[in-house]
Order: structure tokens, then C-alpha cells, then sequence
């Protein structure tokens, strides 16, 4: 159950993108919305909105589909000028050298168990990039500030969680301590990671655990930024007919 306290976060992975809906590995790569992930964000927005939540800060990764996201919530719920910073260090995982592959061709070709170990194991690294292919982020003016030895050629759900928390501890902890109220798009992987970190899951709990796209998730923390629960955004609830 969630604890009623504040401050909160809320958190959403970035909603339906045209990659996800064609089943390929996405990654740092930067496919836009789909008219579904458009309608998702939307749909959480208003939800958002109806449920009275207002934010003081909102973070985003920096890639497009995650920054769309968190535009359309912030329009429905009237904050579009909400002061946001995008964070690589929310990118989704590095899928390396498979960004851009179709999943059912990749299993077809490797096996399915190879590739749901892809998809879903925690220490399981996808083949790396070379350093010159120009999916390799160093190329990207988009990371041109970041030291190019944290650029990843590919990561396990390990090395997610190890820059996720990173950031967590560096940029939401400090707000969560002085009474902020933080709203988060980023990824499936990365949040699932950061709910690693926070929750203490196991290594089989989080290989097993799945977010959907675009569903809020509300997160409670104490006034010291210790987690006190979460979960997902209810549904409104419909009157009863008369």
C-alpha cells in the first residue's frame, strides 16, 4: 500500500514509440511516438491531472520519446512550463550492437532463450558496439558533454542500475529532501533498475518484473528521501448510475 506522505515522484516510462509497436530493440536509438503512445500520454496526463498532482520539478532521459512523453503529461496537466532537465544518465539500456533488430528475427536466428536473457537478465550484456560504428553515442552531439569512457557500447540491467542510482542519489534525493515534488519519463529498463535499487529487489524478482508504457507510477518518501512504497496511478473511478 502507499504510504500517504510527501514529498512524492512520480514516475512513467516514455509511452508507446513506433520501435516498440514493430518489436525491435530500441535502446539509445530515438524512434518517435506512435498515434498510441501520443494518445497514452495524453490519457496520463488527464489522469494525473484529475488526481489533483502537481509538480514542482520534472526530469526526462535525452531521447525524443521520453521528452514527448513528458511534454504531453505536462500540457494536461497544465504545467508546460515546468522546469525539466534531460539526464542521459536516464537513457533507456544500451542495447548495442542489437539497437534497430527485430526480436522475433533475433530469436529466429540465436534462439528465444537467448533472447529473452537479452531482454531481461540483470548481468546479461547485449554484443557490443565497435567504437566506430556511428550508433556508438560518442558520435551524437546530443552527449557531447559527457566524458566519453561513461558512453556505453552496450549494458546489462547491472550497469543501468549502477548510472540510474547515480543519478537518483545526485539529482532527485537532494529535491525529495528540500519538499519537492518530482515528475520522471524515462524507460522500461532503467525504471525497472531504479525499482531494484529502491525496493532491494532480487536479481529474480527484477528479471521477472515488466512496466507498462505510459502508466504512472506514484512513489512515497519520507522527509529524509527513504522510499515508503509506491503504485501504479488508479484509475478514476466511475459514479454509479443512478
Amino acid at each position: 500500500m502507499l504510504h500517504t506522505c510527501y514529498p512524492h515522484v512520480v514516475l512513467v516510462r516514455h509511452a508507446q514509440s513506433e520501435w516498440n509497436r514493430e518489436g525491435r530493440f530500441t535502446g539509445w536509438a530515438n524512434p518517435p511516438l506512435t498515434a498510441q503512445g501520443v494518445a497514452e500520454a495524453r490519457a496520463a496526463g488527464r489522469r494525473l491531472a484529475a488526481a489533483g498532482h502537481r509538480f514542482d520539478h520534472g526530469f526526462s532521459s535525452r531521447l525524443g520519446r521520453a521528452r514527448h512523453t513528458l511534454d504531453l503529461i505536462l500540457g494536461e496537466i497544465g504545467q508546460p512550463a515546468l522546469p525539466v532537465n534531460s539526464d542521459w544518465r536516464l537513457n533507456e539500456r544500451h542495447y548495442g550492437a542489437l539497437q534497430g533488430r527485430v526480436r522475433e528475427e533475433e530469436a529466429g536466428r540465436v534462439g528465444a532463450d537467448q533472447v529473452l536473457r537479452w531482454r531481461r537478465g540483470y548481468a546479461d550484456p547485449p554484443p557490443l558496439l565497435p567504437m566506430d560504428d556511428p550508433r556508438h553515442p560518442a558520435h551524437e552531439p546530443l552527449y557531447a558533454d559527457v566524458p566519453r569512457r561513461l558512453l556505453p557500447r552496450g549494458e546489462s540491467l547491472a550497469q543501468t542500475r549502477a548510472r540510474v542510482a547515480g543519478f537518483w542519489r545526485e539529482a532527485v534525493a537532494p529535491r525529495l529532501e528540500a519538499g519537492e515534488r518530482i515528475l520522471i519519463a524515462s524507460h522500461g529498463n532503467t525504471l525497472r533498475a531504479l525499482l531494484m535499487e529502491l525496493e532491494g529487489m532480487s536479481i529474480k524478482q527484477v528479471e521477472s518484473f515488466e512496466i507498462p508504457t505510459g502508466e504512472p507510477i506514484l512513489y512515497a518518501f519520507d522527509s529524509k528521501a527513504r522510499p515508503m512504497g509506491w503504485c501504479y496511478l488508479p484509475e478514476a473511478t466511475q459514479p454509479s448510475a443512478a
